[in-house]
């Protein structure tokens, strides 16, 4: 596993998907920054915020564009009946939970009659 300090936008680590044992710490000025840096990047798969106050965590979340957003945990967290997939350029829409079955459900309505209908005229 590798920790990288004192990563910029300018960076291929920066910019890439990576689902290697890394770790890019960008460091920001203050809240605003650190959500315009979560967000400047065309990927969107799974994010965290880390804070002691929860209420704040949770905005910092709704602004983050990514599909996941955990507040104070991992960013590799899957539960069987949670939609999992990501936004922008990451992922392949949603699994898991309603949003899997309706990704490779093809809705139909079928009828079968045992017996002539009536149709007046």
């Amino acid at each position: 596993a590798h920790l990288v300090d004192k990563v910029t936008p300018d960076m291929k680590l920066f910019r890439d998907e990576s689902f290697g044992p890394v770790v890019g710490i960008a460091r920001a000025r203050d809240e605003a920054h650190a959500i315009e840096l979560a967000n400047d990047t065309e990927y969107g798969l799974s994010s965290a915020v880390f804070t002691r106050d929860t209420a704040r965590g949770l905005k910092v979340a709704r602004q983050i564009q990514a599909g996941i957003c955990h507040v104070n945990a991992s960013t590799v967290s899957d539960e069987p009946q949670m939609p999992f997939g990501g936004m922008k350029a990451s992922g392949y829409g949603r699994f898991g939970g309603k949003a899997g079955i309706d990704a490779f459900t093809e809705l139909r309505w079928i009828t079968f009659e045992t017996e002539p209908g009536h149709y007046p005229i």
